[in-house]
């Protein structure tokens, strides 16, 4: 018998003879589930559902075709936020009320024209639905639609119901000041409760409406929470095995979701966040930017799970549209150490430091950073100055946090805010 006869027959033997591989594991559809129990929950009723692109089921379908083709449910009419129902306006875009070319059914605007359903398009509905994707950054106006919508159902007596979603940035940290002023849809705060929501609230949307409804209403609504199945603070995205469907036009990606509490604040500078392009606010720049001196200073600074590139972009629209910009994108390493409202500010200061004669820092960062006077003080102060500046009214928070949480840590002591 030759060596060669004598190794594959060894081989034959040992194919045999090993372990079948498992199957994989059938995956565990959490969210028909969950869409299944929000069902049982309207048969019979008459429905408004508050929605947009992102509210899919298990396989891309969008759940308010689902909801308005069962015959148990009576759907009335839907309630849009910015960028419209099925998401085809760009930001400060869906302001009009219109019939939806799918179902016939009367879609009501929540952003621009109003931002709560009005006495008169409620009177026809048992439950008001909220299904959309938040992104867990306090400025992104999706889960103040949602909180005013609460607030117009608590006062006419209709029920709310909120299909909840996982948070893309996780339900364990905590950034940024909790603003301390009224700044409309990035970021309200309702009579005598001055200590709103932080930067990076670390909540999902139904944890927002349970907080809003149990300490800020005077008077609550009819709430119900529809979990996600088997979810908990440590538990990333990704392993909640969720669809991401982009929840408007700039949001493309979970990355971009990750860098946006912080480079959310260029929206207030004299610089592209890298709208008009394929990584908006993780691309930063100005055509007067030199992109490899900031990307070394930047560098330099040691920020935790983040490297910064020097990168060249030509916006195909909004700020410098056509022009070439120099600047950075940032590439974010280890998501589990990254603090985007840290280097938000280091970036903003570190580009103020180099080009102090081209920078322009607008007073929206007030709102945006929840802190009145930021526009003065992020030029003045460090960013641990800052972060130490509103440690207070972030622990402040934290126990009004606390008291309103749905999903249960994955393990004790797992709790972790920015100082």
């Amino acid at each position: 018998m030759t060596d060669f006869i004598r190794l594959s027959l060894l081989l034959t033997v040992l194919h045999f003879s090993a372990p079948a591989t498992p199957a994989p594991a059938e995956p565990v559809h959490r969210l028909r589930e969950q869409i299944n129990e929000l069902r049982v929950l309207l048969e019979g009723q008459r429905v408004g559902l508050l929605t947009n692109p992102t509210g899919v089921d298990e396989m891309y379908s969008f759940v308010a075709d689902e909801l308005a083709a069962d015959s148990e449910i009576t759907m009335v009419s839907f309630f849009a936020p910015e960028h419209g129902l099925r998401g085809d306006q760009q930001a400060g875009g869906g302001d009009v009320d219109y019939t939806d070319s799918v179902t016939g059914l009367p879609v009501y605007s929540l952003y621009g024209v109003r931002t709560r359903p009005e006495p008169e398009q409620l009177e026809d509905i048992d439950v008001l639905v909220f299904d959309i994707q938040d992104v867990g950054t306090r400025f992104y106006t999706f889960v103040w639609t949602m909180a005013f919508a609460l607030e117009a159902c608590a006062e006419s007596g209709t029920k709310f119901v909120v299909l909840d979603r996982p948070n893309p940035l996780g339900l364990e940290r905590v950034e940024g000041s909790p603003i301390a002023f009224d700044a409309g849809l990035v970021g309200p705060v309702w009579d005598g409760h001055p200590y709103g929501v932080p930067t990076r609230h670390g909540m999902s949307a139904g944890e927002i409406a349970t907080l809003v409804n149990n300490e800020w209403l005077d008077v609550a609504a009819e709430l119900t929470v529809v979990p996600v199945p088997r979810y908990d603070r440590g538990m990333a995205f990704d392993e909640t095995a969720y669809p991401w469907v982009l929840p408007s036009p700039n949001m493309p990606t979970i990355d971009t979701a990750t860098v946006y509490p912080g480079t959310g604040f260029f929206e207030a500078l004299n610089v592209s966040e890298g709208r008009g392009t394929a990584r908006p606010f993780e691309l930063i720049g100005a055509p007067w930017i030199d992109g490899t001196e900031w990307a070394a200073t930047l560098n330099g600074h040691g920020l935790m799970g983040v490297e910064f590139r020097a990168a060249w972009f030509q916006p195909s629209f909004d700020d410098y549209t056509g022009q070439r910009c120099g600047g950075v994108q940032l590439h974010v390493t280890d998501r589990s150490t990254f603090e985007p409202v840290r280097t938000g500010l280091v970036m903003i200061q570190s580009l103020n430091d180099l080009y102090p004669e081209e920078v322009t820092i607008g007073a929206y960062i007030n709102s945006l950073s929840g802190v009145p006077n930021m526009q003065s003080l992020i030029t003045t102060q460090t960013e641990a100055e800052l972060i130490q500046s509103w440690q207070e009214r972030l622990d402040e928070f934290m126990e009004l946090r606390d008291r309103n949480l749905i999903y249960q840590d994955s393990s004790p002591g797992s709790a972790w805010r920015m100082k």
